[in-house]
């Protein structure tokens, strides 16, 4: 590779690989699987075959820039600050994205020499299973990575939801993958190398909708998975979250290492993982509930489902749990009972049913504002979304608890109380409305940090400084027409006439003489040379301060991550519409379930049944 043209910094053509290059081949050689969105001023480049099928996917222009080892060099970008919109084509059409970022700032390459590049690295590997941001995401769906494995005839299945830090793990055995991905849907799933011997699983497994990412033995060895898990943890056993077999241990360590893998070592605020038992809910084969359209229509998309005619829940995390709900019906009774409880006192009032929809619209997303803090690509705005969605998770707490609500509802409105400390540091800290950058500035409250204030005032004010300071060096002289001015050579002076520069000559310990001309002269002082180089600085100053002050209320908001996830979670949306069954508190029997039966079905009547509707029977699954 010493031969050929090829693009430096600059975009010029050499006669040698350059150091650009050797960077760029070196870090893609490591991220061979991916597209490589690497980073050169505000804009992510991609060269080579990467280039062709970016191109070709996004629909934007594919150029040639310079030559290597012959060759024409394919090269495409995308601005920086529009990359999200082309993350998330590029993901729905199968990609996996490496972002790699510059490392440092171009001044300090400088300082290695003149022909030294800009370091740079791989942040993140961006997939289908992984993703975090708001734009990529569906707010009324989980975003689960998945995990299957298969030890000496025990299965298991984990999954996660990176953005809410939901885990989970269910025995599954191989035959028994079909309806647990179908329930489940998660958009990756990550199986052993060994594991794609078996010519149906990866169909299988595309059939769901999920993309396939195979994984060396290493990362499913189940006595490493559990010591990942209590790495993760910070404990030294998992006793204290539930019995967990072998393969349970193989499949969530399989998520944690790949999460470990494509974070660069961040990991994100995953919950303990939970192991459901094999009774707890129904299980519901992949045919039927493809043709009782629970969640999805046999048409694809999430019309015309059950899901659709019930759903009014008012937040993305309650409509997430319906879904969920929907998805895996409870079979333990009491459980049942529990939530019927809970329904039956909201539908028993309707004005405080009403009251607390209003102001569960009101709350944002909290678990997803929570997840981007933690993996540091958050910004002011999950800041202003914990301490809206705090605020007002407090408010519905008290008005809860006076309400002598059932259990359900009452441990979910303690779980809404004792953040009182955390919402005044950040409504004091923080503006009404901010931007939704770190680097636009402008989040942080006036009168917060005296230093910002300073900083700020001197570049929002800088002129009247600068007069202020004229008036006293001429107060000071006694000359009246002493002026402080300003050009791009000699920054701020001030300037006096030929014929009153002697008596500032006089004073050599003050003023200090920059320059003469015909009818006037210039001179500075120590002290405005300083106020010259804070003035110019204090912009920088300011952004600077901004950012150690989110770093702190970040800090702040992680430290408490246990219980305010708790409260985002008991902050879920009610539903309207729907009541305990007819039986009220009576038994759940056979003769309860048949008349349920009969019922239309509420896909095919959202308003309640119409003359004509089908039951939900055989009957209605064959006409289907």
């Amino acid at each position: 590779m010493s031969e050929g043209k090829v693009i430096d910094e600059s975009g010029e053509s050499t006669g040698a690989v350059t150091p650009m290059m050797a960077q760029y081949l070196e870090i893609k050689a490591a991220h061979s699987d991916a597209l490589l969105f690497y980073r050169m001023g505000d804009f992510y480049e991609l060269f080579f075959d990467d280039a062709v099928a970016a191109a070709a996917a996004l629909d934007i222009a594919l150029t040639k820039r310079g030559k290597h080892l012959g060759q024409d060099i394919q090269m495409c970008g995308v601005p920086v600050h529009a990359a999200e919109s082309y993350l998330l084509t590029l993901i729905r059409k199968g990609f996996r994205v490496a972002i790699a970022e510059q490392m440092e700032d171009p001044a300090e390459a400088k300082k290695r020499g003149s022909k030294a590049v800009v370091r740079r690295d791989v942040i993140r590997l961006v997939t289908p299973g992984t993703i975090t941001e708001d734009t990529l995401l569906d707010a009324r769906r989980n975003n689960f990575l998945a995990a299957w494995t298969e030890i000496r005839g025990e299965g298991a299945l984990a999954w996660a939801d990176v953005s809410t830090g939901e885990l989970r793990v269910a025995g599954c055995a191989r035959a028994a993958l079909g309806p647990m991905l179908a329930r489940v849907a998660p958009r990756e799933v990550l199986i052993a190398e060994r594991a794609t011997e078996d010519t149906g699983l990866v169909p299988q497994v595309e059939e769901s909708g999920a993309v396939v990412t195979p994984l060396g033995p290493a990362s499913f060895d189940s006595t490493a998975g559990e010591a990942r898990l209590c790495r993760l943890f910070g404990v030294a056993g998992l006793d204290g979250f539930g019995s967990f077999g072998r393969a349970d241990l193989s499949a969530l360590g399989a998520l944690v290492d790949y999460l470990d893998l494509t974070q660069k070592g961040r990991l994100p605020l995953l919950r303990p993982p939970v192991r459901e038992s094999s009774g707890g809910v129904m299980r519901i084969d992949a045919a039927t509930r493809r043709n009782l359209e629970l969640t999805q229509a046999l048409a694809g998309g999430r019309e015309a489902t059950l899901l659709s005619a019930i759903d009014r829940t008012r937040t993305g995390g309650g409509a997430r749990l319906l879904a969920a709900r929907i998805a895996a019906p409870l079979t333990d009774v009491a459980a049942i009972r529990a939530r019927h409880d809970a329904v039956e006192w909201l539908a028993e009032n309707r004005a405080r049913a009403d009251a607390l929809g209003d102001a569960l619209g009101r709350v944002p997303e909290i678990e997803r504002a929570l997840a981007r803090l933690a993996l540091d690509r958050g910004g002011p705005r999950d800041l202003a979304a914990i301490r809206a969605g705090l605020a007002q998770g407090a408010a519905i707490g008290a008005a809860l608890a006076d309400a002598d609500p059932p259990a359900l509802v009452a441990a979910a409105a303690e779980r809404l109380d004792g953040h009182d400390e955390l919402i005044a540091l950040l409504d004091a800290a923080l503006v009404a409305e901010p931007p939704l950058m770190t680097r636009d500035g402008g989040f942080v409250a006036r009168c917060h940090d005296a230093d910002l204030d300073a900083a700020r005032r001197l570049r929002d004010e800088g002129r009247g400084v600068i007069a202020g300071m004229q008036a006293d060096y001429a107060a000071e002289t006694g000359i009246d027409s002493l002026k402080i001015r300003h050009n791009n050579v000699l920054g701020y002076y001030i300037e006096t006439t030929a014929r009153h520069a002697e008596a500032m000559f006089e004073r050599k310990d003050r003023f200090i003489h920059r320059q003469t001309l015909a009818n006037a002269v210039r001179f500075t002082t120590v002290e405005l040379s300083d106020l010259e180089n804070r003035i110019l600085n204090a912009g920088n100053r300011a952004l600077e301060i901004e950012k150690r002050i989110f770093g702190e209320l970040r800090d702040a908001v992680l430290a408490a991550q246990g219980p305010v996830g708790e409260a985002a979670r008991a902050g879920r949306a009610r539903r309207r519409g729907l009541g305990r069954p007819a039986r009220g508190r009576g038994a759940l029997d056979a003769p309860a379930c048949r008349r349920f039966a009969r019922l239309p079905h509420p896909r095919r009547a959202p308003s309640g049944g119409r003359a004509g509707a089908a039951p939900a029977g055989r009957g209605a699954l064959r006409r289907q």
